[in-house]
C-alpha cells in the first residue's frame, strides 16, 4: 500500500476550499462531482507540499459533520483491491464497503475499511 490522499468531511466544499487555501499554497483543485453511489460531493486538492487532500460533502458524512469531526480517513492505493482486502481482513480489519467505481478517481475501484486507527480507503492503482 502507498499512501494516496487524506479524506475530510465538509459541509461545504467551495467554502473549505478557501479556507483551505489560507494556510495551504494549493496548486490543483479538480472539479467538483457528485458520486451518487457513495452518495457525496468530492473535490480532490494538491497542495505545493504534495498533500493530496479529498473533500467528501453530503449525505455520507453528515453525522460526523454534525459532531464536528472533520477527519474522515486516510487512503491508500494498491495494485489489487481485492488481495489487499483480504490482506487487511486477516489482520482484523472489518470491510465497510465493497469494490466499486469511484467517479473522483476515473471509474478505480475504491474500498472502505475499518482498521485499528480509524477508516481507511483503498483506491487500485489501475
Amino acid at each position: 500500500m502507498k499512501f494516496h490522499h487524506v479524506g475530510v468531511a465538509c459541509s461545504d466544499i467551495k467554502k473549505e476550499i478557501e479556507s483551505i487555501k489560507k494556510i495551504h499554497e494549493v496548486i490543483e483543485v479538480s472539479n467538483i462531482v457528485l458520486d451518487t453511489t457513495q452518495k457525496a460531493e468530492l473535490c480532490m486538492l494538491k497542495t505545493l507540499d504534495g498533500i493530496a487532500i479529498e473533500l467528501i460533502a453530503g449525505e455520507q458524512v453528515a453525522n460526523i459533520i454534525r459532531k464536528r469531526i472533520t477527519y474522515y480517513h486516510l487512503c491508500f492505493e494498491t495494485d489489487d483491491i481485492n488481495a489487499e482486502i483480504l490482506r487487511l481482513q486477516h489482520l482484523g480489519a472489518f470491510l465497510v464497503s465493497e469494490p466499486q467505481p469511484a467517479i473522483l478517481f476515473d471509474n478505480k475501484k475504491v474500498a472502505f475499511l475499518q482498521v485499528s486507527y480509524g477508516l481507511i480507503e483503498l483506491v487500485e492503482s489501475k
